[in-house]
């Protein structure tokens, strides 16, 4: 199914320690470039994330956001360090007895001393673990989000490509017509002047000449490629892989046909056609550009 590279998600999750939120956000890239925005405690999960993202993504720029919440009831704990308040007596005492003069520090005074109190590092390990179970559910999100895209974006190419073969029919409809007017038209041309330059013309000669040049203004290998090419297109539409470069190319390739046929038109309305599905063609191409 085709994907869309556009997308994004958002997801939530909770525990004892607290809660997490995940948001990913991803737009259109040649290749899978993951850019992550981590708190200090969590950059460590990079490279399981990295693992994760590339399970469910094949291209795309995706920013990747983390943010936590700590739980305010979550237990914590206050140590005393008493090797450092016994230190901080001994070298109080010492003072004491060089100037004689002063106050003993109070508990106040000691319990503000660097080292004195230490509070129990908080344990971040709940939280990464949380995190790693809800970033699938973060991504899957992302992805069926991609899907409902790439939808739409399906849908909007398929209907583009039927109206492609709806303009290369019409011109193959004229084009029988188109060739006998403009053969008449440069046979009648040619013959006036070749009785003006020389009574003895070649008549063998001005039809070979005449071949020449209707083969060189005919599209009908132009238009046989375009068909070939949406066919084409409509196929890749329907395989459940990544397509969006393949898409790309045949959208030059349908461009490049568009434009010769219009440089070969001697006809007012096979130029609006050829005009008509270079338009079609740009705009497949602008939303090829979304697809993974």
């Amino acid at each position: 199914m085709i994907k869309s590279m556009t997308a994004f998600a958002r997801v939530q999750a909770g525990n004892d320690s607290g809660e997490i939120v995940w948001e990913i956000k991803s737009v259109n890239h040649r290749y899978l470039e993951p850019g992550f925005k981590l708190p200090d405690d969590f950059k460590a999960l990079e490279p399981e994330i990295r693992k994760q993202l590339a399970v469910y993504l094949k291209r795309g720029k995706v920013d990747i956001s983390l943010r936590y919440k700590l739980n305010k009831a979550a237990p914590s704990s206050i140590q005393l360090n008493t090797e450092v308040v016994k230190n901080l007596r001994e070298v109080e005492s010492q003072v004491l007895k060089i100037v004689h003069e002063g106050h003993s520090l109070s508990v106040a005074d000691i319990l503000h001393w660097p080292g004195v109190v230490e509070e129990s590092s908080l344990d971040f390990k709940p939280l990464q673990e949380l995190a790693l179970e809800s970033l699938p559910d973060a991504l899957q999100q992302l992805l069926d989000n991609r899907l409902r895209e790439g939808e739409s974006l399906h849908e909007m190419i398929a209907s583009r490509c039927t109206q492609v073969s709806d303009i290369v029919k019409q011109v193959q409809q004229r084009r029988e017509q188109v060739i006998a007017a403009i053969r008449k038209k440069w046979s009648d041309q040619l013959q006036e002047k070749m009785a003006q330059w020389s009574e003895s013309a070649d008549a063998g000669r001005l039809e070979q000449e005449l071949v020449i040049l209707v083969q060189k203004i005919d599209v009908e290998e132009e238009l046989d490629r375009l068909l070939a090419h949406v066919n084409e297109v409509e196929q890749v539409l329907e395989r459940d892989e990544a397509v969006g470069r393949r898409l790309d190319f045949l959208m030059q390739e349908l461009n490049r046909e568009a434009n010769t046929m219009s440089s070969k038109s001697q006809d007012t309305e096979t130029t609006r056609l050829a005009v008509d599905l270079k338009v079609l063609i740009e705009q497949m191409r602008e939303q090829v550009q979304n697809i993974e």
